[in-house]
């Protein structure tokens, strides 16, 4: 499911969209806001 729960919630633009969407780690700050907002928990902090 690629809803963009993700795309539209991150603060930093940091989600990428595409055939999936990807984190771009230069932008990420690790706030979680988007593992928080996913509905269904495919984004998992490491």
């Amino acid at each position: 499911m690629a809803c963009g729960t993700c795309l539209e919630s991150c603060p930093n633009e940091a989600i990428v969209e595409g055939d999936i969407y990807k984190i771009d780690t230069d932008k990420c700050e690790d706030c979680g806001t988007c593992v928080e907002e996913c509905p269904t928990g495919a984004i998992i902090e490491e």
